[in-house]
């Protein structure tokens, strides 16, 4: 009978080549998968949506209301947004440096006294959305949601920065006249 046992286990080199091959997954699986972007697609995807809903909403309201209100925006033409870092004449590709009814707010009410102006409540079966959005990063990086509003024709544009490489393509291809930023709504001239 042998008195000699055998040790179970790993030696230190192999502990070490184990711990090499994890590392190099790790970091090759970091830099496919590049979190910072997949972040920024997330935000571009709320974006997206967020600006959908209100374009329906709005296109909702001026379908079905006879008295158009906006305040001081229904009888010329007026620029709103949330805040953010910066501004400049031409902020969102929505104003121009002749606008005089540029304003910013953070209210997300939808009675009138919002962002966007509308009284979404005096849509027959109450509001179509519960509150207006803002943008998911705040307005930091520049991004955050604009509205123009032409009071004689009712027309309008909503518009936002997209930061993510996979939806860049979408505002040079929104049919706007802003390639930076994305553009939607009943009138895509840079009113």
């Amino acid at each position: 009978m042998n008195n000699i046992q055998k040790k179970k286990g790993f030696t230190l080199i192999e502990l070490l080549i184990v711990i090499a091959i994890i590392a190099i997954l790790g970091s090759a699986t970091v830099l496919v998968l590049n979190p910072v972007e997949l972040m920024a697609q997330s935000r571009d995807g709320t974006r997206l949506n967020d600006l959908d809903s209100l374009r329906n909403a709005i296109n909702n309201y001026l379908v079905n209301t006879t008295t158009v209100s906006m305040g001081s925006c229904a009888s010329v033409a007026c620029t709103t947004a949330q805040p953010g870092t910066t501004y400049n004449a031409n902020f969102l590709g929505l104003a121009t440096a002749t606008t005089t009814n540029f304003t910013v707010s953070t209210v997300t009410t939808v009675a009138g006294a919002g962002w966007v102006p509308i009284n979404f409540g005096a849509l027959t079966g109450g509001s179509p959305i519960a509150a207006l959005p803002l943008d998911p990063n705040n307005g930091n990086s520049g991004c955050l949601y604009g509205f123009r509003y032409e009071g004689t024709n009712n027309t309008f544009k909503l518009s936002t920065r997209l930061e993510s490489s996979k939806y860049s393509t979408k505002a040079t291809n929104d049919g706007g006249t802003n390639t930076a930023y994305y553009e939607i709504g009943t009138n895509m001239a840079s009113f």
